[in-house]
């Protein structure tokens, strides 16, 4: 039979350790959480590798102990922990507690000691100790029935030590150790040692005399360079091995029962595990909780047992019969209120259905693939515009009825959308996450158990959640306009936008012949062939050949990475040819090759995939494909708009852009007097900053003094730094600084209204939009100051940036509406950034263009005007501004 095993853990080396490895992590209120996230992560693999009987954790309660007696400048050196760390312990020990590990800490004694005593009890005990630990002076405990696991890279490798593996790597045994330390020292420790010598002579020593004591009755038989300053640091040498010694009998007063590992406790680890946002641990549980009841317990049960472990199950009525569909659709017409779970793929459309009428109670669940009248049963009450339909993802259930050709005409609740608002830092969470968040229920994660747990607790999660928006004064901005962007969002991605593949297929070969003739000419630069996605050949060509000055190295070797080569640039023709390859290159696979791909065999189309709920400012993002980062810096770049254009003959690409919105935004949150003036008086604002700022007449900018104002104007939003604004515009920081102070100075209520933003941000802990878009900023608290330079910089923007997205959101969803009452057939295709691109027959333009402009131009009242301009043309590239 084998010994049970005891599983102690030196808590404050493993806290370090994660706390360096893992990098910065807070949960959306600023707690500081990568130590406790990464010790917990170890803890939960160490635990599944060695399925401990006993198990405790050993910190350092204070930092004198008993061997500043001997020694005052005992870990003299150390540094202080990490402010950011220091906060954590508390955080980490209570996870532990909920792990049901017991804690040891003693004044006046060292983790090492409590742990070597508690070895010390192991072995007495009869049982195998395992000590995890980062830190090489375990080592010395390692015994028969001792093991040290060692942590060596970051948290996610170990390597065990046994008595062999010790003088395997050593060359002497464990016990040995601290004769070495008493040569060599140990500078992490401030141990001193003797001075002149260094691991490789005090293992040979040691080696060959076996003790410290022994080496230094032999001192006369030593070569003079090691006799000498054995001598006369031979009482150093002695205190310094007393140092290194790990006690083992320290006062615990402990019996080896009360470390019988008895399992977690889960419900308060997934309580704390929810509060620090450690949503993969979370799931490791509600995972686990699954696994379980599926093997215990039958799907139908009504309500799963109170245990430490419980998965929510609710009574379903699956529904077949044609009486029972009737009652169904009786149920939702007479609540008008139903909550509804649809899952398929968009491509075939509904595989299975549930809801539950909030008059009624009951989970019903459709056979939609086994009945075509369950199916159309849910289709007529998703069409009912009288009937309001709650779910988890409004825009993936339209998608889902678009393949039966049908609506979702009442849809009145999104939760996850609702979840964005109230979360917006939060990685996207899903229903699960939102059951345990708010209501402590541990949902099922497969078959009819899950679906119908689903559909019972959105009622509950949607009045909690519209709470919450009401309370936070968000409400508005749900109803009004992230709720009615949800049917825009979804039409335009079904719309989809017309792409002419053989403009495509000659973009291809064209860019194609622009890559192989930059490489052919970067070869002759560099004399010989090598491989130009290879940062290590790059590197060495770069370098170590054409000598060019070396500004920063990796691991790996020389750092070949945009920032470097953009900083070389002036240095060598080759460096902007380089960039010039990298640019196409990304710009062919990315943007020209993957477009192939992306586009509907059956529709023609590309139908990217609008994202509302993703960014932190409110901003829409898109993906399949990524139609924000098309690179239009670069005229290639530009040009792949040309492949986007009309679906049909007859119709023109018409785009709607926002000028200079933030900028306006900003003029009117700051009400600066020049600011709003210049805007009022549609004055050119670069061209008037560069005449404040460089203090010259309007007539006398030149084009140089206009683009650093203009560097200067986008920057302030941004908070950019006079560091960040000397490297864009390429002067010496020093004049950088005089441009933003001079602009401060002409333009003095930006500089108030950016002072109170940061202010307001950091006393609340937050900053809103002029829609009351909250952004929660924990990097203000921080210590820092790289992370609060941050969160100030993420204070200023937010209220410009993310305003600015509310109002072309509001914008897109009074325009389409419009278009709809109007009965026109044109169709808002794409939005990007400040710009919205329709597909507009060329007999409604005289309509449309002014119905756009109108609605863009008075989506919300601003101390300064709105301004659009409108393009049009036969796709989005070759677009001419229209009046």
């Amino acid at each position: 039979m084998c010994p049970n095993n005891f599983l102690i853990i030196d808590g404050n080396s493993l806290a370090h350790r994660a706390f360096h490895a893992i990098p910065h992590l807070c949960t959306s209120d600023g707690t500081e959480t990568n130590a406790v996230y990464g010790f917990t992560n170890m803890l939960f693999k160490v635990l599944k590798k060695i399925k401990p009987d006993y198990i405790a954790v050993a910190f350092d309660k204070s930092k004198i102990t008993f061997r500043h007696d001997s020694y005052a400048a005992y870990k003299a050196n150390r540094m202080a922990t990490p402010p950011e760390l220091r906060p954590q312990f508390p955080l980490l020990k209570e996870v532990l507690c909920h792990m049901r590990i017991s804690i040891l800490e003693l004044d006046n004694f060292e983790a090492d000691d409590i742990i070597g005593t508690l070895a010390s009890l192991a072995e007495a005990s009869d049982l195998e100790a395992v000590i995890l630990t980062s830190d090489g002076d375990a080592l010395q405990l390692v015994s028969p029935r001792v093991r040290v696991l060692l942590t060596k890279k970051g948290i996610t490798e170990m390597e065990e030590y046994d008595e062999g593996r010790v003088w395997d790597r050593y060359g002497v045994s464990p016990v040995q150790i601290i004769d070495i330390k008493g040569l060599m020292g140990d500078t992490s420790d401030n141990i001193p040692g003797v001075p002149g010598i260094g691991e490789k002579t005090a293992l040979k020593l040691i080696q060959e005399h076996g003790t410290l004591e022994d080496v230094i009755a032999d001192v006369d038989k030593l070569p003079a360079r090691w006799r000498n300053k054995l001598v006369e640091h031979r009482d150093q040498a002695l205190l310094s091995k007393k140092l290194a010694t790990i006690e083992r009998q320290v006062p615990l007063n402990v019996q080896i029962e009360q470390f019988k590992w008895r399992g977690p406790d889960y419900p308060a680890l997934l309580d704390i595990f929810s509060r620090l946002e450690f949503k993969t641990l979370i799931h490791n549980i509600i995972n686990k909780a699954n696994e379980r009841d599926n093997n215990d317990k039958p799907p139908e049960q009504t309500v799963a047992e109170q245990d430490e472990l419980d998965t929510y199950f609710v009574q379903y009525q699956k529904v077949s019969s044609p009486e029972e569909l009737l009652q169904v659709r009786k149920a939702a017409i007479t609540s008008g209120m139903v909550m509804l779970e649809l899952a398929g793929s968009r491509q075939t459309g509904i595989s299975y259905a549930a809801l539950a009428a909030t008059d009624d109670g009951t989970v019903y669940i459709l056979p939609v693939q086994e009945q075509a009248k369950a199916l159309d049963t849910i289709l007529d009450i998703c069409d009912d515009p009288q009937i309001k339909i709650i779910c988890a993802d409004g825009k993936e259930a339209l998608w889902l009825l678009h393949r039966h050709n049908r609506s979702l005409q009442g849809l009145e609740f999104d939760l996850l959308l609702a979840d964005y608002l109230l979360n917006p830092s939060v990685s996207q969470n899903t229903l699960m996450d939102l059951a345990l968040q708010y209501l402590q229920l541990i949902l099922p994660t497969a078959g009819e158990a899950a679906t119908a747990a689903r559909v019972d607790i959105l009622w509950r999660l949607k009045q909690l959640m519209h709470q919450k928006l009401v309370d936070t004064g968000m409400d508005r901005l749900y109803y009004e306009v992230e709720m009615p962007l949800v049917t825009v969002l979804a039409d335009m991605e079904m719309e989809g936008v017309a792409v002419d593949p053989q403009i495509l297929c000659s973009m291809a070969e064209e860019t194609g012949q622009q890559i192989d003739s930059l490489v052919q000419e970067i070869y002759q630069l560099a004399g010989e062939e090598f491989n130009l996605n290879s940062p290590k050949q790059l590197g060495d060509i770069l370098f170590n050949k054409m000598g060019l000055p070396v500004l920063k190295k990796t691991k790996t070797g020389f750092s070949t990475d945009a920032s470097v080569l953009e900083e070389l640039a002036s240095a060598h023709v080759i460096v902007d040819k380089i960039l010039n390859y990298r640019q196409l290159a990304k710009l062919k696979s990315t943007y020209i090759d993957g477009l192939f791909g992306l586009i509907n065999p059956t529709s023609g189309k590309i139908h990217t995939t609008f994202h509302q709920n993703v960014t932190a400012t409110g901003r829409l993002s898109s993906s399949n494909p990524n139609l924000q980062n098309i690179p239009i810096r670069m005229e290639e770049g530009r040009k792949i708009r040309r492949v986007f254009v009309p679906h049909q003959p007859g119709n023109l690409i018409l785009t709607a852009d926002y000028s200079q919105i933030e900028l306006r935004i900003l003029a009117h949150l700051s009400g600066d007097p020049n600011l709003i003036s210049a805007f009022i008086q549609g004055q050119d604002i670069h061209t008037r900053t560069a005449s404040e700022v460089f203090n010259v007449p309007l007539e006398q900018v030149t084009t140089e003094m206009r683009s650093r104002a203009k560097a200067v104007n986008f920057g302030i939003v941004y908070g950019i730094s006079d560091f960040g604004l000397a490297r864009d515009i390429k002067v010496s920081r020093a004049e950088a600084g005089k441009y933003i102070r001079s602009y401060f100075e002409r333009y003095s209520g930006v500089k108030d209204f950016i002072d109170r933003k940061i202010a307001e941000a950091r006393e609340k802990g937050y900053t809103t939009t002029m829609l009351n878009r909250r952004r929660y900023l924990p990097d203000l608290q921080s210590r820092n100051r790289v992370t609060r330079a941050f969160g100030e910089r993420t204070a200023i923007n937010t209220p410009i940036q993310g305003s600015a997205a509310d109002i072309i959101k509001l914008a897109m969803v009074r325009i389409y509406r419009e278009l709809k009452s109007r009965c026109l057939a044109t169709k808002m295709i794409l939005q990007v950034h400040d710009e919205l691109i329709f597909d507009t027959p060329a007999e409604e333009l005289p309509v449309v263009k002014d119905l756009v402009k109108e609605y863009m131009e008075n989506a919300l009242q601003l101390n300064v005007p709105l301004v659009v301009d409108l393009k049009l043309g036969p796709n989005w590239y070759d677009v001419r501004k229209v009046t």
